[in-house]
Parts: C-alpha cells; structure tokens; sequence
C-alpha cells in the first residue's frame, strides 16, 4: 500500500485531495502547519474535524502531525522580500514534510495545488518550489479549476467543514507570480533553512481522531 504524507491546511484543496488519496487505497498521514501566533487556532481545529470526519467515512486511522511554523514565518518575514512568502513557505513545508516521510517511511508528499487557484500557484512559482527535496510530491488536483473542485469536496461531503473561517496570516498584498528559483535559493540565504527544520521537526505533535475533542459535526 503506498504510504503518503498529505500537507492539510484546512481549505478546500486540501481536503479533496487528501479524500481522492483515501478514496484510491492509500494510507495517509496529514501533516497540518500551526501558524500560531500569527493567527488563531481555527485552521488547526478545521484539520482536525476533517480527519475526525475522513477517519469515519474511510473508516481508516489517520494520524494528524501538526507541526508549529511560527519561528519558520518569523524568519521568512524579518529576513526576506514580502512578495516571496508563499514560495518561502512552500518550500519550507515540503522540507519539513520530506523529513517526516522519511520517519514514517512514505514514499511521496501529497499537496492540494492547483494553477492559479490563488496568486501564487502559478507555474513558474510552482517550478521555483521544485528542487528543495528529493521526494516526489503528488498533486492530483493540478489541472483542475475551482469548481471542478468544489464538486469533489461536495461529493465527499468535506466542503462545508473547509468553508468555515480561518486565515492564513503571511500572505502578501502582492504575491509574487514569476519568481525564478535562482533568486528564491538566494533569499534562503538570509536564513538558517536546516536549523529551522530541524526544529520544527522536533516539536512535531501527533495525534489521532479519537483523542481529539473537536466535533466535525459542529463544524460542518
């Protein structure tokens, strides 16, 4: 059975591609970066209703690992251009996830990306966050537009539970669209990329449906 590492943010994205994964026989651990505390917890306890919600329906265990990312935004916004974030954060989460995989033994990074669903998912951007793992990252949305999507997360009856509030506090006024890698590996300079994994590796948390108190069902 393939084993996969699904980057969960609590959108829309997320969610229909983690239940495409799920659907398809894979087994999944979801991966969800906390922002706190640049931003409440309502993107978290959104993840965790999802996997509560996804854990019955699939009738599957599936282990969440949410990693804190505070320090990696605090140093991507005191050290880099603003307009660069989104890209600066990808990478990040995708080295952060390649380190997991490796613990868990999965074999790809399964992502929600699809181009030009927001300002920063174009192609060009998505070629300047190719090259900073080795392992291959699944996209199974790419090519699909908004409402191709809404109706996979319709059919899976995840929507409702990924429209509820919440914010994603680093996204710039005015994302970059055609950033060039060379550039970006320049702006990795202005921080320590491996300590800042690292660390948020080692302050990983896991957890599981059952343990969680929060209610999919009040969610949705």
């Amino acid at each position: 059975m393939t084993k996969v590492i699904a980057l969960v943010s609590g959108g829309i994205d997320s969610a229909a591609a983690i239940s495409l994964a799920l659907e398809q026989g894979m087994e999944v651990i979801a991966l969800h970066y906390s922002t706190q505390p640049f931003a409440d917890e309502k993107a978290e306890q959104k993840t965790i209703a999802l996997i509560k919600y996804l854990h019955k329906k699939f009738d599957k265990e599936i282990k969440l690992i949410v990693v804190p990312f505070g320090k990696v935004l605090a140093a991507i916004a005191k050290n880099c251009d603003r307009k660069f974030n989104c890209i600066l954060c990808r990478r990040m989460m995708l080295r952060i996830g390649e380190r997991i995989a490796k613990e868990e033994n999965a074999s790809a990074l399964l992502s929600g990306e699809s181009l030009g669903q927001v300002a920063s998912q174009t192609l060009t951007n998505l070629n300047a966050e190719a090259g900073c793992t080795s392992i291959a990252v699944l996209r199974p949305l790419l090519g699909m537009d908004k409402l191709e999507i809404e109706k996979i997360a319709e059919q899976f009856e995840t929507f409702k539970i990924s429209t509820q509030a919440s914010s994603c506090c680093s996204i710039p006024d005015k994302p970059s669209t055609a950033a060039k890698r060379a550039f970006i590996k320049e702006e990795e300079k202005k921080f320590d990329v491996k300590e800042l994994v690292e660390t948020a590796f080692a302050e990983r948390e896991e957890k599981t449906a059952e343990r969680e108190k929060w209610d999919y069902n009040a969610a949705r």
